[in-house]
This record gives C-alpha cells, structure tokens and sequence, in this order.
C-alpha cells in the first residue's frame, strides 16, 4: 500500500491514456497491451520507474483475464495430474504401491487405463498434501 502512495498519479494516468488501459475486447485490444508489455520489459525491470511498474501489474492481470476467458487451459485428467506430481516431487511408481496396491494397478492408472477410486484419490491427496479431487 505505501508504494501506491508513493506513485505519482499524473504520470500515472499519461501512461495509462497512451496504451488505453481497459478490459481486453478483442484481439487487436489483446496485441497492442502484449506490445505494450513487451516494451517495458525491455526497458528492465530495474530501470522502470514506479507509475511503469504499476501500469505493468496492472496490464498484466488483464491480459490474464483475457487469456483464461478465450483460452482456457484445459483440465488435465486424474492420470496427468498424479504424473506430474510424481515428477515434481520425484515419486517413483513404486512409493504408490501402497496407496494402489499392486505394481499392475500403479502401471495402468499412470497409463490412463485405470481410473482412480474416491478411496484412492483419497489417499493420493494425503500422500501428495494436495486435494483430493485432482484425482477425481
């Protein structure tokens, strides 16, 4: 909050009124804001100045909204989730054996061939200290 204080709101709103700082409408909108980051990123982030750094936040979370409204990324299925998790906390498939049983079962729910219990969604979600409905 005191960095907001400390922005000068004139400089502020010059900048904002050269890119037009606004809800992302349509693709040319969504173009000129990513051009308009892409200069300040060449800039540096050490060189911008504070109003620069605030305009950048800001246009970035509306390039975000834009990004998740038109291009959603699409849920990755119970099997794609507990693979990366796997790889990300460098789980081999036998540290599931005692969630899934036996090394066939561990074989075909990282394969997709199996689908996961509640039980064992469960048990993945403790074992992995996440929810646990990304193996549902």
């Amino acid at each position: 909050m005191s960095a907001t204080l400390a922005i000068d709101r004139r400089k502020y709103v010059r900048l904002a009124n050269r890119i037009v700082v606004k809800a992302i409408e349509t693709e040319e909108e969504y173009d000129a804001m990513v051009a308009a980051i892409e200069r300040l990123f060449d800039k540096g982030e050490e060189n911008l100045s504070l109003e620069e750094s605030a305009l950048l936040e800001t246009m970035a979370i509306l390039i975000q909204a834009y990004d998740e409204e038109h291009y959603p990324l699409p849920k990755p299925s119970p099997n794609e989730m507990l693979a990366y998790l796997m790889e990300t906390s460098g789980r081999k498939p036998k540290d599931l054996l005692p969630i899934l049983g036996t090394r066939g079962r561990v074989s075909e729910v990282l394969s997709g061939k199996r689908s996961i219990s509640k039980e064992q969604a469960k048990g993945l979600g403790a074992f992995f200290k996440v929810s646990a409905e990304l193996f549902i």
